[in-house]
């Protein structure tokens, strides 16, 4: 599955409406970390894990849904259950650090 755009004019539809485990990834395009973990969450994608949705959110270009989330540094990684937060996670990650994170919820 490949990584959805998140905007403020579908965020309810893919997240908040969501069934199962929904990750955000807030970022921007200027920011080096966001640069770096960017193909981590290609990868959570591209592994077509079932109940298991991966998005990204520009934070310059919604940055209501930043605030409504309380993002104050990027990358955030915010997980999602059932349409509610459920755990955020501050700076690159590994996949492995996501993932375990991810396995809590299930």
């Amino acid at each position: 599955m490949a990584v959805v755009t998140l905007t403020q004019n579908n965020f309810e539809s893919e997240v908040v409406n969501s069934k199962g485990i929904v990750l955000v990834d807030f970022w921007a395009t200027w920011c080096g970390p966001c640069k770096m973990f960017a193909p981590i969450m290609d990868e959570i994608a591209s592994d077509n894990i079932p109940d298991l949705k991966v998005g990204k959110i520009d934070v310059d270009e919604n940055q209501e849904l930043a605030g409504q989330f309380k993002v104050m540094s990027i990358p955030t990684v915010g997980i999602f259950k059932d349409g509610k937060l459920e755990v955020t996670s501050v700076g690159v990650k590994s996949k492995k650090e996501i993932m375990e994170m991810v396995d809590r919820l299930k």
